[in-house]
């Protein structure tokens, strides 16, 4: 193999040496080089990396510079023919790197391809990811995905063999790097969110194909970075989602999505404000429902600000 992995960290210490493991325990050491970038994380994180992984290039940011800024500092470093971006909440399954160098060398038209997501389980996760419209935002994706399988593939739909698609999910995406010279890389605009769906995007609009691979699996426990602080996340998410919208879909759809968001969140915030009240604020999944629409009404009362998210935190 000709492979850079990279892996940006923030403050998952166990889950990143979990990941480390899997990565030299199923792929070995040759032929690859694996870069960790840490955001400033407060855990231990770098320090357990120089003692047990000595061999891993470790890029240390001082504070939290987004996924996108983090992952190109070591993309610009990295010498591979691939590059594989993976998320420190993965762990590497037997073959699954192997699967994608192969399908990407028989396939020259791959710009990116994407893996099976698994939960630790290993019932399927959503690997798939449409280009966000109007219709996938305010409509239900699963509803979509049920309706129109070949438009929305999602988890529902058995695929024995690799697929055409217009996005994967970011956790674990292989680059060609004749395909990243070509479209630049990732957009540093985005923080967190939709970063590796714009970088779909644009690698299509430049003639590059994307590729789901379903025999390649990767455990993926989903997201423990952005939980941490689950309403700033949110923020975030939905900031992407409107710098996407306003990139590639024009300021009048733009501004239609946000419309329609602040009032589907004012609904969820009043339904959120009465349960707690018939429930005296005893459960915890209604204050914390209240608090993230709360939250996320006031950050579009303040015309969605760059603040209030996961860049300050």
């Amino acid at each position: 193999m000709d492979l850079s992995i990279v892996i940006v960290n923030w403050n998952t210490k166990n889950l990143l040496l979990q990941c480390l493991t899997s990565i030299y325990g199923k792929i070995g050491e040759q032929g690859i080089e694996v870069f960790v970038v840490d955001n400033g994380s407060s855990d231990g994180s770098r320090e357990v990396v120089q003692e047990e992984f000595p061999d891993v290039k470790l890029i240390q940011n001082e504070e939290n510079l987004g996924f996108a800024v983090a992952n190109n500092k070591a993309l610009r470093l990295s010498k591979g023919k691939y590059l594989l971006l993976l998320n420190p909440d993965t762990q590497v399954k037997e073959g699954t790197v192997e699967k994608l160098v192969s399908f990407m060398e028989i396939h020259p038209d791959a710009g990116i391809t994407g893996a099976q997501l698994l939960n630790s389980d290993g019932s399927k996760q959503n690997s798939i990811a449409n280009f966000p419209s109007l219709a996938t935002e305010l409509l239900s994706k699963s509803l979509l995905r049920r309706l129109f399988p070949k438009q929305f593939p999602g988890k529902e739909r058995e695929n024995p063999n690799p697929i055409e698609v217009e996005s994967v999910i970011g956790a674990c995406m292989m680059v060609k790097r004749d395909a990243m010279e070509q479209v630049g890389l990732l957009d540093e605009d985005y923080f967190l969110f939709l970063e590796e769906t714009d970088w779909c995007l644009r690698m299509k609009k430049a003639g590059w194909k994307i590729y789901y691979v379903p025999q390649a699996e990767i455990v993926h426990l989903q997201g423990k970075s952005a939980n941490l602080v689950r309403a700033k996340a949110k923020i975030e998410y939905y900031r992407s989602l409107y710098l996407f919208f306003e990139k590639h879909r024009g300021a009048v759809q733009t501004l239609i999505l946000k419309m329609l968001f602040f009032i589907r969140f004012s609904v969820d915030f009043i339904i959120a404000a009465l349960a707690c009240l018939f429930t005296l604020f005893m459960q915890e999944r209604f204050k914390r429902r209240l608090l993230i629409y709360g939250r996320l009404l006031y950050w579009h009362f303040r015309f969605c600000p760059k603040g209030m998210g996961l860049r300050e935190t």
